[in-house]
């Protein structure tokens, strides 16, 4: 079973539709107590202000146990603004610290760029990894984000997307994997995302 974390800045619901139509079984939580026996997976989706996701996540008893499950090596999918909260710090809105898994700031997009980002735009591959099996070089998925990583370090982006800059739009680390893009907006190599991480509990 797949837990997907009701972040109440999200349509978890076409989240779970997504996985579903994959044939994987997929949960909507609201309580981190329900990350129990016979959840093998978690998936964190998010849009909006990166402040409210994580005063979100804290409120509602998820921050601690989110990172117990990332240090236990299981897996965990993190989409848009659940992207952006795996990462250390954002300055939208000031500066604001997030779950600091992956290094490096989210920052707003340049000046002259038509913001939020929204709408199709393709995705260079830097490097292989389950999630990405069987998506072809320069795939287009469907985005909507007015900020992006900047980071020192590029071991971990498996993905990028040229946006008046060229962005990190998949990274990984182990169990962890996120997208700045919607997977379940993204027809049918969205759906081979979702597919990709569902297979990894098989």
């Amino acid at each position: 079973m797949i837990a997907i974390v009701n972040s109440g800045i999200a349509n978890v619901r076409s989240v779970q539709k997504g996985f579903e139509s994959t044939g994987f079984s997929a949960r909507i939580i609201e309580d981190p107590r329900d990350l129990k026996e016979g959840i093998r997976a978690v998936v964190l989706p998010g849009v909006g202000a990166f402040k409210g996701g994580m005063d979100y996540l804290g409120k509602q008893g998820f921050l601690e146990p989110l990172l117990q499950w990332i240090e236990a090596g299981r897996p965990l999918l993190d989409i848009c603004l659940g992207f952006q909260l795996l990462c250390a710090e954002s300055e939208e809105f000031g500066l604001h610290q997030g779950l600091a898994i992956f290094p490096g700031r989210v920052k707003r997009f340049p000046q002259g760029l038509k913001v939020p980002h929204m709408g199709w735009n393709s995705v260079h591959l830097e490097k292989r990894i389950p999630l990405l099996e069987g998506i072809p070089e320069a795939s287009y998925f469907y985005f909507v984000h007015s900020y992006y990583l900047e980071s020192p370090d590029s071991s971990f982006v498996a993905a990028t997307t040229e946006y008046g800059t060229s962005f990190p739009s998949v990274i990984c680390r182990e169990n962890v994997y996120a997208t700045q893009f919607h997977p379940e907006k993204s027809q049918k190599l969205g759906l081979q995302i979702l597919k990709n991480f569902g297979g990894l509990l098989q």
